[in-house]
């Protein structure tokens, strides 16, 4: 059996001699020993330890080559020195049994063990024994190490991903050297118009680009920047700044100097915009994840104005705000957690009641009464105006249904319901009126829907097949806010349109300014040459409304008629108006 003999692993290494204390094992102790160690699988050895070190009565060839002649000589190593300590810290211990794991530098690369050891039961000689085995490790740790890489990286451009991308920003900040009262910063860039690529010239195409991107931005970096890939089309970077925002804008400047020639992809030239946002930390000891974000929060703002954006104070907050809303709003809208709100139209020459304008109203048990003005804009950008605008739609008919049910007869007012552009764009609109309005039983004529002009300017040819489309029901159409958009008269002859709304802007204070006057009454002449009724919005005063009338509007809101009530208090309101009207 395979055996070694007996070697003091205390050595000097610089020492050539032959090792001292090397005898031979005694053969009525070794023996027993050689047969069972050589039929084990891994490395294993009896051990003893003594005031000069540790000693090997018997081991078996895979302990030689695990441990070889690394233990003395000049070829001891920092492994030997480690194994050494901790299997002499475990002889001067009580415990029965011990484990760890050790790395050595191998011929091929760094090599790791798991190593046990444990006292044998009984003394040679009044020494206590120790059996102690070495499993090799390299090759389920060089899989971890591999696998941990590709968790770690993008595997298209093989630079750090999202993770990897804080695990590098930690290993710069706990091991550089940084100068007092430096700081480092996040630069977070976004490709702008990325979509159209891929939709055009295929997903091979927008790999390349992504490539060609990353190759660029690298080539803008300093020594010690870190760049990640951190999205589909969002990469980041990590910047050390001695001289704060300074350092930041110079490397803005360099991304831009990068990325200002046209990237050929087949036979194309494409010039690739980004759109960047920076975020710089207060000082070394900030969360990176959160300069992270901050910079996300900051580059998303720069998407919408086209500049370079820093991060202000405040902005992390209303993004998390609006995806605190996002996610409340999905839950309301699946549960009925949202209400309309009917504020009066009222026919100004003689002030009956026409109709009721319909106006989504929140109170959410977290967020409280949250403003049409903030959860209508997160709902558009987050897609949930189209359930959103489905829900109005359908809850405004059934309300006018409801109502001629309580009444007895149908009422002689309608409600107007607002569409979206958002809305006008992915969904099938027409289809939700026609649907509202089978459902309901209620007349297509009583059932307004009121657009913007930005949605007519957004997509004319789609905009005019919607509204006769909507003609075809028999539906009035108003157009919101106008004076606002960018209309003309070409679009307001062509199109189907039966009211023009007057914005609020230039109706509350128009008493006092000569130049909206004007206007409003610009709009009441351009309104009669093409056979178009007006509503002015924004009535606060009976001094607006009496001069509104005198102008020649037809329709009236406002704060000095009725706020938006509930389904109830409109029915009510309606109902004490007429019997005072017809008595």
């Amino acid at each position: 059996m395979d055996s070694v003999s007996v070697r003091n692993w205390t050595v000097d290494p610089t020492d050539d001699t032959p090792l001292p204390g090397e005898v031979e094992a005694h053969p009525d102790q070794s023996a027993p020993f050689a047969d069972w160690l050589g039929a084990l699988p891994q490395a294993a050895a009896i051990l003893t330890c003594d005031d000069r070190g540790i000693t090997s009565l018997n081991g078996n060839k895979r302990f030689r080559a695990a441990v070889g002649e690394s233990a003395g000589r000049r070829q001891a190593d920092k492994a030997a020195t480690e194994w050494r300590d901790r299997i002499l810290a475990f002889a001067r211990s009580e415990r029965a049994s011990d484990s760890f794991e050790m790395r050595r530098e191998g011929k091929l690369g760094p090599e790791y063990f798991l190593c046990t050891i444990g006292r044998l039961p009984g003394t040679q000689g009044g020494e206590t024994q120790y059996l102690f085995t070495a499993i090799d490790r390299t090759t389920e740790r060089t899989i971890e190490k591999n696998l941990r890489r590709e968790l770690l990286s993008d595997g298209l451009t093989a630079l750090p991903n999202r993770t990897g991308f804080g695990e590098e920003i930690d290993d710069r900040i706990a091991n550089s050297a940084w100068p007092e009262n430096a700081q480092f910063g996040i630069i977070a860039i976004d490709l702008s118009r990325f979509s159209r690529v891929n939709e055009s010239l295929g997903p091979m195409a927008g790999d390349e680009l992504l490539i060609t991107v990353a190759k660029r931005l690298k080539s803008s970096l300093r020594q010690g920047d870190v760049l990640a890939r951190i999205g589909g089309n969002d990469f980041a970077i990590f910047a050390r700044l001695n001289n704060g925002l300074s350092d930041a804008l110079h490397i803005v400047q360099r991304i831009r100097e990068s990325m200002s020639m046209p990237i050929r992809l087949s036979d194309l030239q494409i010039r690739v915009d980004c759109a960047i946002g920076c975020a710089l930390s207060i000082n070394q000891d900030d969360d990176p994840d959160d300069v992270v974000r901050k910079a996300q929060a900051a580059v998303k703002i720069a998407k919408r104005t086209g500049k370079v954006e820093i991060y202000r104070n405040g902005v992390l907050k209303e993004a998390q705000r609006r995806f605190s809303i996002e996610s409340r709003l999905r839950d309301a809208l699946a549960r009925g957690g949202l209400t309309l709100a009917f504020q009066p139209l009222i026919h100004l020459p003689t002030g009956e009641i026409t109709g009721f304008e319909a106006l989504a109203r929140w109170q959410d048990e977290e967020l409280g009464f949250v403003s049409p003005a903030e959860f209508i804009p997160v709902a558009e950008e987050s897609g949930l105006i189209t359930p959103l605008g489905r829900w109005a739609t359908y809850e405004a008919a059934q309300a006018l249904s409801r109502w001629d049910a309580k009444f007895g007869q149908v009422l002689p007012v309608g409600i107007n319901v607002n569409l979206s552009p958002i809305q006008m764009a992915r969904d099938d609109v027409a289809s939700m009126f026609e649907e509202a309005l089978r459902y309901s039983g209620v007349a297509g004529n009583r059932l307004t829907a009121e657009i913007t002009e930005s949605a007519i300017v957004a997509d004319p040819d789609k905009a005019r097949k919607l509204l006769v489309a909507l003609k075809d029901l028999q539906m009035p159409i108003a157009m919101d806010d106008f004076g606002t958009g960018f209309s003309n008269l070409a679009s307001l002859h062509s199109l189907p349109i039966d009211i023009l709304k007057i914005d609020r802007s230039f109706v509350t204070s128009m008493l006092e300014d000569h130049d909206k006057r004007v206007i409003v009454r610009t709009i009441l002449s351009l309104a009669e040459s093409l056979n178009l009724r007006v509503t002015a919005e924004g009535i606060e005063t009976q001094q607006l409304a009496d001069a509104l009338q005198q102008m020649g509007c037809w329709q009236g809101q406002g704060y000095y008629f009725a706020k938006a009530m509930t389904e109830a208090e409109a029915y009510d309101y309606w109902r004490a108006r007429w019997n005072f009207e017809t008595i």
